[in-house]
C-alpha cells in the first residue's frame, strides 16, 4: 500500500479525500454514542443525521445512488437525493452512515461508518435487493474466482495460489439460515468459516489483509447496497470481485428497471460496480480487525479511519484526536 501524496486522477478534486475522512468521522462518533445502547434505529438515525450535516458542507453536486432506501422510506441520505454545496463537480454516493447496525446496538467487532464517491455514472446504481457475491483480495492471478463455479473449486484454486492445502483457507460467511448449503459445502473441503453476523463490506474488505484479519475469501447473499460500497474499496486496495443480483419479485424487477438495469442475471465485474477513480472512506464506529472503534476521553475524541483512492493507489490510515469535542455536537 502507498502512502504517498501520488496527483490526483482525471476525475476529482484530490482535496476531497480527507475531506471525506471527516463525513465518516461524523457518522461514526455520532453512532458511538450509542453502541451498546440496544436501540439499532437510534444508532443508525444519528449516523445519517450526522453524515448528511457533514456532505452538505463539501464543494460538490452530488447524488446519492447507494442511500438508506427509495425516497418515501427514507426521510434524509435517500436514493437520489442531492447533497453537497453544488459549487463542485457533480458526482455520485454511495453510503451506509452504520454498517452494521446491530452490531453497534450489541457493541460487537467491526460496525463502521462508510461512505464512495466517484465521477457521475462511475456507481453502480442497485436496487435495494439481495446481491450474490464472491471476493479475494489482492495478489492473484487475474479471474481466479468464479461466482458460477461451484466454491469448492474457488477455495481449491486461491489455496494453490497461496500453496497451502485448502485446510489452511479460512472463507467469510453471513450467518444465515440462506447460506446453510453454502456453509455445509465449504467446511466438506477442509477450509475454515468465520461467521458474521452482520456488516459484509467489512467481510469482504478483510479479505485484502489476510495475515491480520485470518480471512481470505468472502462468498454468499447480502445487501446488494453493501456490494457497491465494498467493491468500491476493493477497486482502490485491491482484489477481485464478482456479484449477481438476487431479485425474485416483480416490485424488484420493477425497481430494477428504472434505475437502468434490464438484465438482472447479468454477472457484474469489480471495473463493472466501480469506476477507476472511487475515494472510498470508512471510520470504526466499534473496535475489529480493520480499524478501532470511537474512543471517547474526557477532553477528546479518537477517531480510526482508513481513506482510500483507486486512481492513485493510495491508502491511509487516519488516527485522529479531535480536542474541540463541540464540532461533533449536533448543530
Amino acid at each position: 500500500m502507498s502512502n504517498t501524496d501520488e496527483a490526483a486522477g482525471s476525475g476529482l478534486d484530490r482535496i476531497l479525500t480527507l475531506e471525506l475522512a471527516r463525513v465518516s468521522e461524523r457518522a461514526a462518533v455520532a453512532a458511538a454514542r450509542l453502541r451498546g445502547r440496544g436501540d439499532e434505529m437510534a444508532a443508525d438515525q444519528a449516523a445519517v443525521d450526522a453524515m448528511r450535516r457533514e456532505l452538505n458542507r463539501l464543494p460538490i453536486d452530488g447524488t446519492v445512488v447507494i442511500g438508506e432506501g427509495e425516497r418515501d422510506e427514507a426521510p434524509m441520505l435517500y436514493i437520489g437525493e442531492s447533497v453537497g454545496t453544488k459549487q463542485g463537480s457533480k458526482v455520485d454516493i454511495a453510503l451506509d452512515p452504520l454498517e452494521g447496525t446491530t452490531i453497534c446496538a450489541k457493541n460487537l467487532p467491526n460496525s463502521l461508518a462508510v461512505i464512495a464517491l466517484a465521477p457521475e455514472g462511475d456507481l453502480l446504481n442497485a436496487p435495494d435487493s439481495y446481491m450474490d457475491k464472491i471476493a479475494i483480495g489482492p495478489g492473484y492471478p487475474d479471474n481466479l474466482i468464479d461466482l458460477d463455479a461451484p466454491i469448492a473449486d474457488n477455495l481449491a484454486a486461491v489455496a494453490k495460489e497461496k500453496g497451502v492445502s485448502i485446510n489452511e483457507v479460512t472463507a467469510c460467511v453471513l450467518d444465515r439460515p440462506r447460506h446453510a448449503r453454502l456453509i455445509e459445502d465449504i467446511r466438506a473441503t477442509g477450509a475454515a468459516i468465520r461467521l458474521i453476523g452482520d456488516g459484509d463490506v467489512a467481510g469482504v474488505i478483510h479479505t485484502t489483509d489476510p495475515d491480520e484479519t485470518g480471512i481470505d475469501l468472502y462468498a454468499g447473499i447480502g445487501g446488494a447496497p453493501e456490494g457497491v460500497l465494498a467493491a468500491a474499496a476493493l477497486r482502490c486496495i485491491g482484489g477481485q470481485m464478482q456479484t449477481r443480483l438476487v431479485i425474485t419479485r416483480d416490485e424488484q424487477v420493477e425497481r430494477a428497471h428504472r434505475m437502468g438495469i434490464e438484465d438482472i442475471k447479468k454477472k457484474y465485474t469489480l471495473e463493472e460496480m466501480a469506476g477507476p477513480d472511487v475515494l472510498f472512506a470508512a471510520t470504526g464506529v466499534t473496535d475489529g480487525n480493520f480499524l478501532q472503534g470511537v474512543k471517547f476521553g474526557r477532553n477528546q475524541i479518537i477517531t480510526h479511519t482508513v481513506v482510500m483512492r483507486s486512481s492513485t493507489g493510495t491508502v491511509r490510515y487516519i488516527k485522529a484526536q479531535h480536542q474541540h469535542t463541540d464540532r461533533f455536537e449536533l448543530a
